[in-house]
């Protein structure tokens, strides 16, 4: 009897599964409370935000056009209305600036705020609608990513917007757990529910015109997954109770106006900053979707997770293709499997990254053009392998060890980054406000700051990065983005033709700085947009620049005064 006994607890035992680490991390939402688990999340963002934080501003320039268009909205109201790219941070810092005045700081704190906002909306959308050892490296990411985390304290729209996204995510949870138990799924019943998501959708396409994908979206999800036809004319009905006040009013205020106009101008051009080049034909907006598909998935997606050096600028069309397939079998697994929330993430994400691959020119190669969509990317592709391997104790092992090598990597480069920052932060924050820049950005800088101070309120001063000099200088600078009035024989300005166009812009002042090609390191190679304009007129017209400041020895920025010739035509 006690033979048979214990053969059969020893049968037991073998019976028994094994408790492996992977177990153990989707088992932790029945050890520990959702509140306990999001504020530990929330916790190490708010940690990361502090030791990375940057109180300058970045040298991508798309910050400072922001904090000048906010300006500009202040000052010039109702004369001016933003449309270089999506209106509505700038509008948001505007309302700062009234508020709290021209402080940086204050505008770079706002988007810490929408960091932690962002950790929580995107767990409160997610949690236990995947599974945890799923959820929990994408909160690693959302909540410690380094890029995530840069973005945190800059004055771009990229903060914003993933806490405007974050929301979206949560306000469908709500709606589906809600639209799945009603008899009735008229509007009267879900009408909060739908105003919602038609606030989401229209605070996400005024914050980035490439939401707009969200519409066709919203119209695919409810008409052939949800199969309601009547949810489709709410949901619409629904973004159009806040879409169509906004444009009146705007059309009222600022008159006829549109934040695609200028940015669908240059988006068909060949070169963004070339139009002589032409319109792009369907053949070139094909291939920006290849090309920017090996940039954005072989590239910049294992740069982000620190897996690929920053440096790298190799890309690999076999990853690409790898990463795109990976991501429509995992959407494939999501739809056959029902998960209403995931699948309508997953179909706004890919629209989302097939609009940005198509419109945007592949020399922009940005991290954070694919950076919002990361989150979801992630989601999709580690709840595929879990669908796969969750059923095998040694692909469970495997699972686990690829979470841990990305949540480890991510660490590492965020971490790393804060100690390098921390000291820099604090000669910020102490006064030195150019700490931290190199040379030839110092002297940038603290040029436009001299011309702010020194030169009469009545000149205006051309420069290549006019809204950083904006910061710096405190006044309006004209900004030359590329070589004007080109000839095509030499690639630089006809000096009469460059001449007559400062002069029709009332141009008193440039700047011409020596900004390194490579960022990390002094070649002698610089950004030459103005020297090419400048070096056929000082040929030409020797007396009509005069050199009047010089800011620094190495790489140094010098201002020049224009005199404009008596015979020019």
């Amino acid at each position: 009897m006690k033979n048979k006994k214990q053969a059969t607890i020893s049968k037991d035992k073998k019976a028994a599964k094994p408790i492996t680490w992977f177990d153990k991390i989707n088992q932790l939402p029945e050890r520990y409370s959702e509140r306990s688990i999001l504020l530990s999340f929330l916790g190490w963002a708010l940690l990361m935000a502090i030791i990375n934080f940057n109180a300058r501003i970045s040298e991508a320039h798309d910050d400072a056009l922001y904090i000048e268009a906010a300006y500009r909205f202040v000052n010039e109201f109702p004369n001016y209305f933003y449309t270089a790219n999506a209106p509505f941070y700038p509008m948001f810092l505007a309302i700062l600036i009234k508020l709290f005045g021209f402080k940086l700081i204050v505008f770079k704190m706002f988007n810490v705020l929408f960091l932690l906002l962002s950790v929580y909306f995107y767990f409160k959308a997610f949690f236990k609608k995947v599974p945890f050892v799923v959820l929990l490296p994408v909160m690693f990411f959302v909540s410690g990513n380094h890029h995530i985390i840069y973005f945190s304290s800059m004055t771009f729209t990229e903060s914003m917007f993933m806490f405007l996204q974050g929301l979206l995510f949560y306000v469908v949870r709500v709606f589906l757990e809600k639209y799945m138990h009603l008899q009735y799924k008229d509007f009267k019943h879900l009408y909060k529910e739908y105003l919602l998501i038609g606030l989401c959708v229209f605070l996400l396409m005024v914050t980035r015109s490439v939401a707009i994908v969200l519409i066709p979206t919203i119209v695919f999800f409810f008409y052939w997954i949800l199969k309601d036809k009547k949810a489709v004319v709410y949901s619409i009905f629904s973004w159009l109770v806040f879409y169509l006040p906004y444009k009146l009013l705007i059309r009222l205020i600022f008159g006829n106006v549109s934040q695609y106009s200028n940015q669908s101008k240059i988006l068909l051009q060949k070169d963004p900053y070339d139009a002589s080049l032409g319109q792009e034909d369907f053949a070139g907006f094909i291939q920006r979707f290849l090309d920017n598909s090996e940039l954005y998935l072989s590239k910049r997606f294992f740069q982000i997770v620190g897996w690929m050096s920053e440096q790298n600028t190799d890309t690999y069309g076999i990853i690409a293709l790898l990463m795109w397939a990976l991501f429509l079998w995992g959407s494939w697994k999501i739809y056959k499997q029902k998960n209403y929330l995931l699948l309508f993430s997953s179909i706004y994400t890919l629209g989302l990254m097939v609009l940005s691959f198509i419109i945007l020119q592949a020399r922009w190669d940005q991290p954070r053009i694919i950076m919002v969509a990361m989150p979801v990317l992630l989601l999709v592709y580690f709840y595929l392998f879990y669908q796969l391997f969750h059923t095998s104790i040694f692909w469970k092992k495997g699972y686990t060890l690829l979470i841990f090598i990305l949540i480890i990597s991510m660490l590492i480069s965020t971490i790393k980054r804060g100690i390098k920052n921390i000291p820099i932060v604090i000669k910020n924050l102490q006064g030195d406000i150019y700490y931290g820049y190199t040379p030839d950005w110092q002297n940038f800088l603290r040029a436009s700051e001299w011309c702010g101070k020194n030169l009469p309120e009545t000149s205006y001063v051309a420069s290549r990065k006019a809204p950083m000099s904006f910061i710096y200088g405190k006044r309006k600078f004209f900004p030359i983005y590329s070589v004007i009035k080109k000839d095509p024989e030499t690639n630089q300005s006809n000096p009469d033709s460059a001449l007559i166009f400062f002069k029709e812009n009332k141009v008193t002042h440039i700047l011409l700085a020596n900004l390194r090609v490579d960022p990390t390191k002094n070649t002698g190679q610089v950004i030459n947009t103005i020297h090419n304009i400048l070096e056929p007129i000082s040929k030409k017209y020797p007396e009509s620049l005069k050199l009047i400041h010089t800011e620094g020895e190495v790489e140094p920025c010098y201002v020049y005064e224009i005199h404009y010739p008596e015979n020019l035509k």
